[in-house]
């Protein structure tokens, strides 16, 4: 182990040798479960250096890999977590055998569908996540009823519901058909059920949710509970081309 300043936080190491979440080393450590050069840690803030002999339970844990995305094209009817206690279906019983272990960025409720990103690092899921990385998530959203300016102008100045504070909703109306209505749904942060939450809010109850774009990374025509990875050429462009843009905004 390192004092000081130096080397990296052991819970954050374990998350991105994609063996745990952080929060799962966090009940690890606590547990007294892991040790660092034949040390058990004790505190899940600990650093480390880089050439740490880490074990779990004794057994050595791997250098982490090099990060990697993946597209996953979400059906309705499956849920993000790992594992659920009702017995319901989960994105990762929907999986390839192999794929590493992989974890969601951000998240999908149970009836909704569409591209979830998966990554086999805790960093870069966190960094995809974080608002700060400003890339817009899009959706197509079918409603009942169709929403008037009043409705659209409330969502793009932002609104509270059931004191939650939501943020800019950006929506467009693309076609009426009988009491339905299809919708572009842009937004920057998506809080849990967010969308179906504000709709339900302004009278226009969602029956059916598609995220189609997560910033650059879209779902295209990937078919549903397909799973592609993204290159690793264009992972590290995007990550740089938005590291760009936001020291350009600040």
């Amino acid at each position: 182990m390192t004092e000081g300043p130096a080397g990296e936080r052991i819970a954050k190491r374990l998350s991105r040798a994609g063996v745990c979440s952080r929060r799962e080393a966090e009940r690890w450590i606590a547990a007294g479960r892991v040790s660092v050069d034949g040390h058990t840690v004790s505190e899940p803030g600990t650093r480390i250096g880089a050439e740490a002999d880490i074990r779990i339970d004794g057994r050595p844990v791997a250098p982490a890999a090099a990060p990697r995305l993946w597209r996953f094209h979400k059906p309705a009817g499956v849920i993000c977590s790992a594992r659920d206690p009702d017995g319901r279906p989960t994105v990762f019983d929907r999986l390839p055998s192999h794929l590493p272990r992989v974890m969601t960025v951000g998240r999908l409720d149970l009836a909704s569908e569409g591209l979830l990103l998966l990554t086999n690092d805790g960093g870069l899921a966190r960094r995809l996540e974080l608002p700060a990385t400003g890339w817009i998530r899009r959706y197509r959203v079918r409603v009942f009823g169709r929403p008037d300016a009043s409705a659209l102008t409330a969502l793009e100045r932002g609104l509270s519901v059931d004191g939650a504070r939501f943020g800019r909703i950006e929506v467009t109306v693309d076609s009426a058909t009988g009491a339905n209505a299809w919708l572009t749904v842009r937004l920057r942060e998506g809080r849990n059920r967010e969308i179906r939450r504000a709709m339900e809010h302004l009278g226009h109850p969602v029956s059916r949710l598609i995220r189609t774009a997560f910033g650059p990374f879209q779902l295209g025509n990937l078919p549903r509970g397909g799973v592609e990875e993204v290159p690793k050429r264009v992972l590290r462009d995007q990550l740089g081309k938005a590291h760009a843009d936001r020291r350009g905004a600040a």
